[in-house]
């Protein structure tokens, strides 16, 4: 189940905020206005950050992890959430806040999510497949590349075919991560490598497109 709409929402509930800094403490805010309990989560690195002291439970999450693949450890989350007594969780944005699989797991955790159902994500949390949606409603969309890329030879290919300067971009996510301007063909390859490891560091998957 998701919720968005305030009147799901009672006194009852217990919020989880899935992200850290700014954007935590100002869910953190909210929640507290509407009078709900809240519980922060935070990688071992972020254990002095500011946003674990504006909830009223704070819990750290896998060590072995690291300061980024913590916050994108779904299992591990739903789990802190369950033993908890978690009922609502908030992703905030960046991290897990585009994907499908975890809204799925909220769901079937019996924890409501508060945003788009996993089949929104689905559909629109890979900006492959909203290109392809939107070609298919006659939207207009920047050239680009139906599937993500696979390899460096492939994004040449590809490159060449559409020009320069062109913009990589990670599939799933958003926020700027995963993101960079090819001017040139003979940086290609190195921007190439440095989105996709953006893309899995920030998002837990790796997949990149090509567009102009």
């Amino acid at each position: 189940m998701s919720a968005t709409d305030p009147s799901e929402v009672t006194n009852h509930d217990k919020l989880m905020v899935v992200n850290r800094g700014e954007i935590a403490i100002r869910v953190f805010r909210a929640a507290t206005e509407l009078g709900l309990r809240t519980v922060a989560i935070y990688a071992e690195e972020d254990r002095f950050s500011r946003h674990r002291f504006k909830a009223d439970e704070a819990y750290q999450l896998r060590k072995e992890k690291g300061p980024v693949g913590a916050y994108l450890d779904i299992e591990g989350i739903i789990s802190l959430a369950i033993e908890k007594s978690v009922t609502l969780i908030h992703p905030g944005y960046g991290f897990l806040s585009e994907n499908a699989d975890f809204a799925r797991a909220c769901r079937e955790a019996g924890i409501k999510f508060i945003g788009p159902d996993p089949e929104m994500l689905d559909a629109m949390g890979d900006k492959v497949s909203a290109r392809a949606l939107a070609k298919k409603a006659q939207v207009s969309t920047l050239p680009g590349t139906e599937d993500p890329v696979s390899d460096r030879g492939e994004a040449l290919t590809i490159a060449r075919d559409i020009g320069f300067p062109l913009i990589i971009k990670a599939a799933f996510g958003g926020g700027g991560r995963g993101m960079r301007v090819v001017e040139k063909e003979e940086d290609l390859d190195s921007l190439l490598d440095q989105a996709q490891a953006e893309a899995e560091n920030a998002f837990g998957n790796p997949a990149v497109f090509l567009e102009r």
